[in-house]
């Protein structure tokens, strides 16, 4: 049995706790490694490194910064396949999506790349006379970043490629479920010739996460998970002072118009909905159907959900692998259940699925449930899974009204061939991130990424301007030379040290 270590000062290292978690095949069903498990002594020993690494690397220039991070982009980018195979193996999604998660992380390393431009600072000469003001950002210490398991790869690098930029050190505490991924990406790291210390990885559970948020050497914490979680690492990391960015749940919505192309639309519902299992916070996990739209965009997303090719994602034909755990799809069996119960209608049931050859994998089919309305658990809870709730409402205003009601507000999107339409729904929406004509609206590595109301805690989105604001703070100088007169007769003599 592989046992999976923590990555601590340059080198893989067991550290001192003996506990250890399973981690899982999802297409199989199978353990096929172990993770340790990190005690809070392990947790300060990779802090106390990444404060030592903290003086050397908080002065690199910014030119040695941005040969580090632009060779550790070509590192990625050259093993792509690599850590694809290792999201595949331990998360379940296909490697096609897998190999996408890699490529929307290198465009964070390629943002950060551009560090001596991200970092000038301001300059005002002569503000009163003889005097002029200018301002920097330094970096902040030591930073830590607490991670999911829908994207062992992305995520983190939504975090440290703009940190470490930015001249900080870090601490990953990924998930426990998918932890492989992160240990290449520490070897990538040195490779590359970042200094050891500066980037490191410990695995583990609760006991870990609240040593990171209680340690007074860590000065800033981000975390990507559910809503309850996320709340409590804002209050619990806030009161040690330390900046925060907590993101959490979500229930994206997706408006249908009458007046949209209904075809283009199904298909990208479909991808948007099943893609990664729906284990993605940016998932279209309800559509609310306009008036007249609905009948005909429930028909025609029951027909490709029925269509999608479920199986192992190391199956090129896969369009869709299994859920992360067991627990996972029992959860997600359960509210499916519930739905139906409560008087929803399932069009397409995905309960039953097996899938050949791996009958104890962890696999939930495609489902669409119409005749979803706010009250049931089925819109209420966030799934986490491969399920598309269909609500109808009779106007874009009561769609409006239906998404600002949820206590999310990550992402949203509009189908529609009305400008006024997607206009007034891009204005009157309470979220962080809209789609218009596009399912999934994350932004590219230079904007920034968050939500709004539940679905973020803390003042700061990750990656682009806003990251790199959360990783530093300004210092603002306020000078003035005066004028000095040095009168001294030239000499000729060989100057020696009298």
């Amino acid at each position: 049995m592989k046992t999976i270590e923590h990555w601590i000062g340059g080198k893989p290292t067991s550290g001192t706790s003996e506990r250890t978690a399973p981690v899982w095949n999802p297409a199989t069903g199978q353990q096929q490694s172990e993770v340790r498990l990190a005690s809070k002594s392990d947790v300060d020993g990779a802090r106390a490194t990444a404060r030592t690494a903290f003086e050397q690397w908080s002065q690199a220039s910014l030119s040695q910064r941005s040969k580090v991070l632009f060779a550790f982009r070509e590192l990625v980018n050259n093993n792509i396949e690599a850590l694809a195979e290792l999201i595949t193996d331990e998360h379940g999604k296909v490697l096609s999506d897998a190999a996408g998660e890699v490529q929307r992380g290198l465009e964070v390393v390629e943002f950060a790349c551009g560090i001596p431009h991200l970092l000038k600072g301001d300059y005002s000469d002569q503000v009163s006379t003889n005097v002029d003001s200018y301002s920097f950002r330094e970096p902040l210490g030591v930073v830590a970043g607490i991670t999911p398991f829908n994207f062992p790869v992305m995520v983190p690098m939504w975090m440290h490629p703009v940190a470490i930029a930015c001249g900080n050190t870090f601490v990953l505490k990924p998930s426990e479920r998918d932890p492989s991924a992160s240990m290449l990406i520490a070897e990538l790291w040195q490779r590359a010739g970042l200094p050891d210390g500066v980037f490191n990885v410990v695995h583990g559970d609760k006991e870990s996460v609240d040593a990171l948020l209680d340690s007074p050497d860590v000065a800033a914490a981000s975390f990507v998970g559910s809503t309850p979680i996320a709340r409590s690492i804002h209050e619990r990391a806030s009161a040690t002072g330390k900046r925060v960015q907590a993101l959490g749940g979500a229930k994206n919505h997706a408006i249908v118009l009458p007046d949209a192309d209904l075809e283009f639309a199904a298909n990208h519902l479909v991808a948007a909905a099943f893609g990664s299992a729906g284990e993605r916070c940016m998932a279209i996990s309800a559509a609310v159907a306009v008036g007249s739209a609905g009948d005909a965009i429930v028909e025609a997303v029951s027909a490709k959900a029925a269509a999608v090719k479920v199986g192992s994602g190391r199956d090129a034909a896969s369009e869709m692998g299994p859920v992360v755990s067991r627990a996972a799809k029992d959860r997600i069996v359960g509210l499916i259940g519930t739905g139906a119960e409560q008087g929803a209608t399932l069009t397409v049931d995905g309960r039953e699925l097996t899938v050949n050859g791996f009958e104890e994998g962890f696999f939930v089919g495609p489902t669409v449930v119409d005749k979803v309305t706010p009250e049931m658990d089925v819109y209420r809870e966030e799934i986490f899974g491969p399920v598309l709730s269909v609500l109808r409402v009779d106007t874009v205003e009561a769609a409006i009204e239906l998404v600002n009601a949820n206590q999310y507000g990550n992402g949203t999107a509009i189908f529609t061939s009305s400008g006024d339409a997607a206009r007034r729904f891009q204005r009157g929406v309470k979220v962080g991130m809209i789609g218009i004509n596009v399912p999934i609206p994350v932004p590219m590595a230079y904007y920034s990424f968050g939500g709004w109301k539940d679905s973020l805690f803390g003042d700061k989105h990750v990656h682009g301007p806003e990251g790199v604001s959360f990783y530093t703070r300004a210092k603002v100088v306020t000078a003035r030379w005066p004028e000095q007169h040095h009168t001294a007769d030239a000499s000729y003599h060989f100057p020696t040290a009298t």
